[in-house]
């Protein structure tokens, strides 16, 4: 069974919905542990003073009651600041959450103008066709564009695998430390600068390992993906300038046609879209530093805690203390015994939760990693334009039992996106009636961003072909804004936490 646009996308945004509940359930859990197991150290301290009361004399009870209750106080104060953090990071992540959540609805709406409008468009469809019919230059222009597609996405091509080669076929070199060592200082460049004994050394490990011949073949390996990834996007500036003569052509037809005032229209709500995308991505990019502030106090990742924390357990750990329990546990007394009894059952309860935690930190970083390849897909998805309601899936399963492989790990990002695009079809009527305006053209398109507008049948005025596939043509490029960089996800992350390193190697040895 097929699933349109929307419903996608809104199993996406449900998806992303419950990771971020389970992340904030989980901080909250951490936290609460974390507050426990203080607890427990406070409460094993008063049981250790109530032993010295019974065991020790009155200066020495004094000097580990004031050692103690040092540790408690700082302990408490930390603890006490560390909860107000908590609790200011829980209100902004909600405040955030509340922000994406009515963005989202933003977008839906601007969407729905999009959908109304082009509907509206479509009524004068045989106006515009007529149009279009009487400019001679369509269909020269139409051709020209779909060449230079055809051309820019072999080059893409011809990159993706050269930058495949680069990280595969480099990796042997990349892992010999002789070769890297001689690689990094530029031996055998002119930039290579060294006294004549570092010199003869080098020489001697160059001879050793033949880097003198290997050298070579590995700055090919890193500078061919560079010159061709400039190529690439030369020939997609020409493909996006090509893309936009055939634009202006077709808003002409459809100005000439009465729809001028429905063309500024969907002009305006997919520029909304844009804009909210970006919001969206700035929100959730902001949130995810929040999320991570969450974690790092949620699992006492603060500095001034942990020691607090640690100080405490010094305190109870002294070997004074630890005398004290040794000789406790050597007699035989009722009092001793009940005292020594409870304070073993905390320090039980204190390793059961430090286990507990451990469990649920690892399912944070994952549920994390997760959250963060699900909004890359959502990125893309909507910068494919997938989202629109003449966008179908052929497969219902996304959304079911793939979607659950992906988020248990069982399916790469990578992967569950590939299934995506495979799936993916334009409903009857947006392809094969010639006013599909702010829609893909037939086929697929590498360059999403290139422009593109009115969909056209096939073969129509003057035997044009259909321009080769626009996955993100319509009305002013992808709404999501941004090409893809190296055949990866292209959407953009902000802040150190979130920086995306593509690929590309120091070039070293003057290259």
């Amino acid at each position: 069974m097929s699933i349109s646009g929307p419903e996608a996308l809104s199993s996406l945004e449900e998806a992303l919905r419950d990771i971020r509940r389970e992340e904030d359930e989980i901080s909250k859990r951490l936290a609460r542990s974390a507050e426990r197991i203080a607890k427990f150290r406070e409460n094993e301290g008063e049981l250790l003073r109530q032993l010295a009361m019974v065991r020790l004399d009155p200066a020495t009870q004094a000097q580990l009651d004031k050692t103690i209750s040092q540790a408690e106080a700082q302990a408490r104060d930390m603890i006490k600041r560390h909860a107000g953090e908590l609790a200011s990071t829980e209100d902004a992540l909600k405040t955030l959450d509340a922000a994406i959540a009515q963005l989202t609805q933003d977008r839906a709406a601007a969407l729905a103008v999009v959908d109304k409008r082009q509907a509206e468009l479509k009524a004068l469809s045989a106006k515009i066709a007529t149009a279009i019919a009487k400019d001679p230059a369509y269909a020269q222009k139409r051709k020209e564009a779909s060449d230079l597609q055809v051309v820019a996405a072999e080059s893409l091509r011809k990159t993706q695998q050269a930058e495949a080669d680069r990280e595969q076929k480099g990796r042997p070199y990349r892992d010999d430390p002789l070769f890297m060592y001689l690689w990094n200082r530029g031996y055998g460049t002119r930039n290579y600068q060294s006294n004549n004994l570092f010199r003869w050394l080098d020489g001697k490990v160059a001879s050793l390992i033949g880097f003198n011949g290997a050298r070579p073949n590995f700055a090919m390996l890193n500078e061919l993906p560079l010159r061709l990834r400039e190529h690439a996007e030369r020939q997609a500036a020409n493909a996006a300038a090509a893309e936009k003569e055939v634009d202006d052509l077709e808003n002409r037809a459809i100005d000439a046609a009465g729809g001028q005032p429905v063309r500024e229209a969907i002009e305006k709500a997919q520029a909304s879209i844009a804009e909210i995308d970006g919001k969206i991505v700035a929100a959730e990019d902001d949130r995810d530093e929040r999320a991570k502030a969450m974690r790092q106090l949620a699992q006492g990742a603060d500095p001034a805690f942990e020691r607090a924390i640690s100080a405490f357990a010094e305190g109870l750990g002294r070997e004074d203390i630890q005398s004290l329990l040794a000789e406790a546990r050597r007699t035989a007394t009722a009092q001793d015994d009940a005292i020594i009894a409870q304070i073993d059952d905390i320090r039980v309860r204190v390793r059961e939760e430090d286990a507990e935690t451990a469990d649920q930190k690892e399912r944070l970083k994952t549920l994390a990693t997760r959250r963060r390849e699900l909004e890359d897909i959502s990125y893309e998805f909507k910068k494919q334009r997938y989202d629109d309601p003449r966008s179908t899936f052929r497969e219902d399963k996304l959304v079911g039992d793939l979607l659950n492989d992906f988020l248990r790990g069982g399916i790469a990002a990578a992967t569950y996106w590939d299934l995506w695009r495979r799936s993916q079809n334009w409903s009857s009527g947006t392809s094969d009636w010639g006013g599909g305006y702010g829609l893909p053209r037939n086929g697929r398109n590498p360059w999403p961003d290139s422009g593109g507008g009115f969909n056209w049948p096939d073969n129509s005025f003057g035997g044009g072909s259909s321009r080769g596939g626009s996955s993100g043509g319509g009305f002013g490029g992808g709404w999501g804004g941004g090409s893809s960089g190296g055949g990866g996800f292209s959407r953009p992350r902000t802040g150190s936490a979130g920086t995306r390193k593509t690929g590309g190697f120091k070039t070293g040895g003057g290259f």
